[in-house]
């Protein structure tokens, strides 16, 4: 038996060695076999007629289909399964039987028929006065929150009701004025003979300019949350939310962050409501749309999808949409936060989203085609889908004459090439292209550099990190002090290391004239990305000099021209280039701009006609003299 047992041992061993080697091998003949290729799952802008045919032979299809008897078709995470037998049962959230148990002690076989008529207690309300206010004070964990306020009152003397809102959030002046004392006026409720709802409060009694009826606890707590008032009647399983938001908020100013000359001098605030508004004012069009959408598990932030419907393309909509509704997260804070989370691609240091805080560029862009989303607590919108080009180009630009502009963005497009390569490129040619320098400049640069005991790539990295902290030390520093800082810092280490032979002077000129032209880009992610691109190309250039340039100019299109931003090409317009556009780096006069950027598939690609100025066809207006000015002249002189 011991024999056998060894036999056995020993063949089982043979066997796992031999299963091994077989999985590696086939591991092996994995890489050098042929694989179907998979294609990546990417979002496409389709037209207009297009979505609509796949929508509708979608649903047909589904309507076409039957289930097989006995199987059960389960959704779960985004893909469907077939199982066997009944689809299993939710389990009962922990809240369910709490609430349930309390509305059993209180009021006993009525509290429970209640609870068993009710599909899910967590949205819905009772009927029960008591058990609402009991519900409120545990979801804002009342007496340990002392901001939710809840105060009962008789309603004609006779029935039991009560407000409940957040101090500090809702107007107390609207409250007492406009909720309270239409609902204590006694003579104008005694006139009403038998029972009354809160059907009659809402369209009788109240006399806030908004009210609505609610009758889920979660749409409750949001609007309680928001700053609005809740008005509860016992006996009646809803509630009236009436508009009392009354917080502090900042005023409307000019603009922090994008100052132009020549434009509206007005810009975003943290109230979302007032952000909405200002694009109404320019954007005074009745299909202009502002869907209304929270974010976040904990602190519900809302945000607006704003775009004009019959304009917009309805596949972008529907993509940001979705875009934003799948995010899972505890808290959004501020746009920068979503912004994160809804582009394209993460690895990218070009941005694919746009972020302004002037509403007279985000209402341009809406009347393109584009979508706009504006988030509650920050003064910047997001506009998407957007080119490299759109993030170089000024709100300005509409507003100054064709050829100012069209030399700003050359201007802008030099700065770019300047804050991007020319460290590196100095670098390359001091080290590895010396020829290229003519000899008078060579000398120069060599006497400069006589005395300096460090090679010229750890000049570059020290004074671009000496910029980066006296920039970072001028923001962080409030107020004026903050540009004085930048200033003197600049002036003290800049000669102080010339002085002590750390540095030569011509790099101090370079390492000024790309700081002049990362400040020249009007976006600030635009220029933190050529930022970040500098340092790349100063590795590059002061290893492989203008060949490592060569490549890493190459590898920066290769990358743009992959990067897409909700299914347009960031490089649409140059390529691919569909069409002749007249507002391109070279903007033509305005009215010679017919069409909209065919990049974003507007459903109205035109904006104007061929002929906008109709004065030019027409003759003008002959003024004829017969005389009148004469007598009306000698009537003048017969009054005097």
């Amino acid at each position: 038996m011991a024999g056998t047992n060894n036999v056995t041992g020993k063949n089982n061993g043979a066997r796992e060695d031999n299963a091994e080697k077989k999985n590696t091998f086939a591991r092996l003949l994995s890489f050098i076999t042929y694989k179907e290729k998979q294609e990546p799952k990417e979002f496409m802008i389709p037209a207009a007629n297009e979505a609509e045919n796949r929508s509708s032979g979608k649903q047909q299809k589904e309507a076409g289909k039957t289930e097989k008897p006995g199987k059960t078709l389960i959704k779960q995470s985004g893909k469907t399964l077939i199982g066997q037998g009944k689809p299993g049962k939710k389990p009962t959230p922990v809240q369910y039987w709490k609430r349930k148990n309390r509305s059993e002690g209180q009021d006993g076989v009525q509290g429970k028929t209640q609870m068993e008529n009710q599909k899910d207690s967590l949205l819905c309300i009772y009927k029960n006065i008591q058990d609402n206010i009991n519900a409120i004070k545990e979801q804002f964990n009342y007496p340990a929150n002392n901001d939710i306020i809840i105060r009962e009152f008789l309603i004609a003397g006779r029935i039991r009701a009560f407000i409940a809102y957040l101090d500090g959030m809702a107007d107390r002046n609207i409250i007492s004025n406009f909720i309270l004392r239409p609902l204590l006026n006694s003579e104008k409720l005694d006139e009403i003979t038998g029972e009354f709802s809160l059907e009659y409060i809402l369209y009788s009694v109240i006399e806030t300019d908004s009210v609505k009826k609610v009758s889920k606890a979660d749409e409750v707590i949001s609007e309680i949350l928001s700053g609005n008032t809740v008005v509860y009647m016992d006996g009646c399983d809803y509630c009236l939310t009436c508009e009392t938001r009354g917080y502090e908020k900042r005023p409307v100013d000019k603009p922090q962050v994008e100052g132009v000359v020549k434009g509206p001098q007005e810009g975003f605030t943290e109230s979302l409501r007032t952000n909405i508004t200002l694009v109404r004012r320019i954007v005074k069009n009745k299909d202009l749309v502002a869907e209304m959408m929270k974010i976040g598990d904990r602190n519900h932030v809302n945000c607006a999808v704003v775009y004009l419907s019959g304009l917009a393309n309805p596949a972008i909509v529907a993509e940001v949409k979705r875009r934003i509704q799948s995010i899972k997260t505890d808290a959004i804070i501020g746009e920068g936060m979503l912004e994160q989370f809804i582009e394209d691609s993460a690895w990218s240091i070009i941005p694919s989203i746009l972020s302004t805080e002037r509403p007279d560029r985000t209402s341009s862009h809406i009347l393109e085609g584009r979508v706009a989303i504006l988030v509650d607590g920050t003064p910047f919108a997001l506009i998407v889908p957007v080119t490299v080009f759109a993030l170089l180009n000024s709100p300005e630009d509409t507003s100054l004459r064709w050829q100012y502009g069209t030399l700003l963005r050359f201007v802008r497009v030099f700065a770019v090439l300047v804050s991007t390569l020319l460290p590196g490129a100095y670098l390359a040619l001091t080290n590895f292209h010396r020829e290229m320098i003519p000899t008078d400049l060579l000398i120069a640069i060599a006497k400069a550099r006589e005395n300096v005991p460090f090679p010229t790539i750890f000049e570059v990295i020290l004074m671009e990190l000496s910029f980066e902290l006296i920039r970072e030390a001028g923001i962080r520093i409030p107020g004026i002090i903050g540009n004085t800082i930048g200033i003197i810092g600049a002036l003290i280490l800049g000669q102080a290391a010339v002085q002590a032979n750390l540095v030569s002077p011509v790099l101090i000129i370079i390492i000024a004239f790309t700081g002049l032209g990362n400040f020249a880009i009007p976006d600030f992610n635009m220029a933190f990305g050529a930022r970040l691109m500098r340092v790349v190309f100063i590795v590059l250039g002061g290893s492989l000099g203008f060949y490592g340039i060569s490549l890493g100019m190459v590898l920066t299109i290769a990358s743009l021209a992959t990067l897409k931003s909700f299914g347009v090409p960031v490089l649409s317009g140059a390529a691919p280039k569909t069409r002749k556009t007249n507002d391109f780096i070279i903007r033509k006069p305005i009215w010679q701009q017919e069409m909209r950027p065919d990049g974003v598939n507007a459903l109205d690609d035109r904006r104007q006609p061929d002929v906008s100025r109709k004065w030019t066809e027409e003759q003008p207006v002959a003024f004829e003299n017969n005389g009148g000015g004469q007598e009306e002249e000698q009537q003048n002189d017969k009054g005097r």
